[in-house]
């Protein structure tokens, strides 16, 4: 998937990764799409979370090993 930025959130745990992310995504332009890549487990649900809080899309969530890849799309 192409993503317009894209943050490493490898080896941060919660609540850091979705703090970069809200923060990458106030820079975006509405329909720009986010590429998150983490390593803490609970970012997977933590992210679908955050999208229904927040109204952006969560487009995609796929884990690689021990990486985890978020695609989020800007409201």
């Amino acid at each position: 998937m192409e993503a317009h930025k894209e943050i490493d959130t490898r080896g941060m745990n919660c609540p850091l990764p979705i703090l970069k992310a809200k923060k990458a995504l106030a820079d975006m332009a509405s329909g720009q799409v986010l590429k998150v890549v983490a390593t803490d487990p609970s970012s997977t649900r933590d992210f679908q979370a955050f999208a229904k809080q927040t109204g952006n899309d969560l487009l995609e969530q796929t884990a690689n090993g021990g990486e985890l890849v978020h695609y989020l799309k800007r409201r």
